[in-house]
């Protein structure tokens, strides 16, 4: 039986509410926030029933506290004042739904039926990706790569910058550096710099003291010191403005933090990872990214490969997204065909794993038999684009003057557009190793 946590100040609705539920759950109540947290720490509690108006507390800033101790918990408020304001409000601040009372007790059970249901869900799911992601899927030379790197830094405090283009796995090895190192125990907080403008980045990375600004009604530490002694991740860190990005080149220099407004610093010991898509040597040369700030998160560089890079690894991956849309869809699809495995094999993956990962869990949906088949793909069978099958007429493009240099940068580049990316098959269309290949596309920044 699940738990289930009420918090309200009116004893009548507590009890009304406990007679109604607990048949289905092991149900906590509380009247005030003090302990509403303390039954929260200590208990295994996952789903919760709040009232927005306290005697002690404003509903939405207590459901932060929840949220902080269990950001997976589904927070249903409810209330007697509903207004357009207050839902938007509470939705922004991660409820999962918003109900008005006096309430519906047939609506009631069917919503928190539903919560409990995604709970069960998730639970399921991060208990598969638990048990599979100790390491990283895949067993490709370029994977391998990656895990002897994580190894040799993963204890260290060295920034460490991420790049690869969407889709790849770039938080995936984020994950990883921090869930095996000397820090997994401490938190692993997570901020996209590209999902708010400036000066709200500012303020959710460094905090700020009540009454600094409009709409600063309480201090709020700011994501970097929530990471102290942990790992923070600044993710498309390459979307962060000039301005901010000499603020974080001051923390990244000093290891202290000012809030908004504030007259103190504070001291704060954390591991930072940079992720993006973009080449930020590139940002630098156009000037909408700091060099120096560059060369100090560009400690250890990772590069996170494109699937059709790896594509070996497709063993691995399918079947683990297979068991993962099993599991969501209750459904008990036991494989894939071999027409279906060479079509993947052949195809091009322009969106990388998150494609990959959208193409299996639409197979599985879809799949009326025992095994994903060819049909259930839906995707169209693609041949391996080799240099030799491009037709007579196209032809690479020399001229008076080039370079050696020039000529065989144009040439690599030829043959990898014309093997669809593919380092293997590019390798043997020009006669060279893939190690020499590798090396060619880092000199030639390709």
């Amino acid at each position: 039986m699940n738990k289930l946590m009420i918090v309200d100040d009116e004893p009548k609705i507590l009890r009304s509410l406990r007679f109604l539920l607990e048949d289905e759950f092991q149900v906590y109540t509380s009247e005030n926030s003090k302990d509403a947290l303390d039954i929260l720490r200590n208990e295994e509690i996952s789903l919760v029933l709040l009232d927005l108006r306290l005697r002690d507390e404003n509903g939405i800033d207590l459901m932060s506290k929840f949220l902080e101790i269990d950001p997976k918990a589904i927070i249903i408020i409810m209330t007697a004042y509903s207004t357009l304001e207050n839902s938007i409000k509470a939705i922004k601040a991660g409820a999962y739904y918003f109900i008005t009372k006096p309430i519906d007790n047939e609506q009631l059970k069917l919503l928190l039926n539903t919560a409990n249901e995604k709970l069960d869900m998730m639970k399921k799911i991060n208990s598969l990706q638990g048990h599979i992601r100790k390491d990283i899927i895949g067993n490709s030379v370029r994977i391998r790569e990656i895990n002897e790197i994580i190894d040799r830094v993963k204890d260290t405090n060295a920034t460490i910058l991420i790049t690869g283009e969407s889709g790849t796995g770039k938080e995936l090895i984020a994950q990883k550096i921090h869930g095996t190192s000397n820090r997994a125990d401490k938190p692993y907080v997570a901020i996209n710099c590209a999902a708010m403008p400036g000066e709200l980045l500012e303020s959710e990375m460094f905090g700020y003291k009540k009454g600094s600004f409009t709409g600063a009604q309480k201090d709020e530490m700011g994501v970097i010191r929530r990471a102290d002694k942990g790992t923070l991740i600044l993710d498309e860190i390459g979307e962060m403005d000039l301005r901010l990005q000499s603020k974080l080149l001051r923390f990244l220099q000093d290891k202290e933090v000012r809030p908004i407004g504030d007259a103190s610093s504070y001291q704060v010991d954390v591991r930072i990872i940079c992720i993006t898509n973009r080449n930020l040597k590139k940002e630098v040369e156009a000037g909408n990214f700091r060099e120096d700030l560059y060369y100090r998160i560009n400690v250890i560089n990772i590069v996170t490969p494109l699937l059709r890079e790896r594509i070996d690894d497709l063993r691995y991956l399918v079947p683990y997204f297979i068991d993962k849309y099993n599991i969501s869809f209750d459904k008990k699809v036991n494989g894939i065909t071999d027409d279906a495995f060479e079509i993947l094999s052949n195809y091009s993956f322009q969106g990388n794993i998150r494609e990959l990962e959208n193409i299996i869990q639409r197979a599985v949906l879809l799949s009326i038999s025992d095994y994903i088949d060819s049909d259930s793909l839906h995707i169209s069978p693609q041949k391996p684009l080799f240099r030799t099958e491009k037709a007579d007429d196209e032809f690479l493009r020399i001229y008076k003057g080039e370079s050696m240099k020039e000529i065989e940068k144009k040439v690599i580049e030829f043959a990898l557009e014309n093997n669809n990316g593919n380092r293997k098959w590019t390798a043997d269309s020009l006669g060279i190793g893939e190690r020499t290949l590798r090396y060619k596309i880092k000199e030639y920044n390709l």
